[in-house]
């Protein structure tokens, strides 16, 4: 007997389904915000492996399902491997210019939290 495995499908929000006050929420935790930033930074599909953060792996899988769920990225899998990609065209359709507003900002911290170490 032959069984055939469905390919693991990942739900997301459609694009008029992305809620700016979601969005918000998503982006607004330091984690969440550093993923983002990575992703935003690399332009490419990246791996969960490939982002090091300071939480455990559950809190991982956590953080990139708040940012799945609200359509701030999009998730599917390679074989065994999940990838994530910032659904930027997305974003910036439906509120033009919040994504390179809210990174641009978090990158003036980030130097200024730098400068002051």
């Amino acid at each position: 007997m032959t069984t055939t495995t469905s390919p693991r499908v990942l739900e997301h929000p459609t694009r008029d389904q992305i809620r700016l006050e979601e969005v918000l929420h998503a982006l607004a935790d330091a984690v969440r915000l550093q993923i983002v930033r990575d992703m935003a930074r690399e332009d490419t599909e990246l791996s969960c492996s490939y982002f090091d953060l300071p939480v455990t792996k559950s809190t991982t899988t956590h953080h990139f399902r708040v940012l799945r769920e609200s359509g701030v990225i999009r998730q599917m899998y390679q074989g065994t491997t999940k990838l994530n990609c910032l659904r930027r065209s997305d974003l910036d359709a439906l509120f033009p210019g919040l994504l390179d507003s809210v990174l641009s900002a978090a990158g003036a911290q980030a130097g200024r939290e730098e400068g002051t170490a």
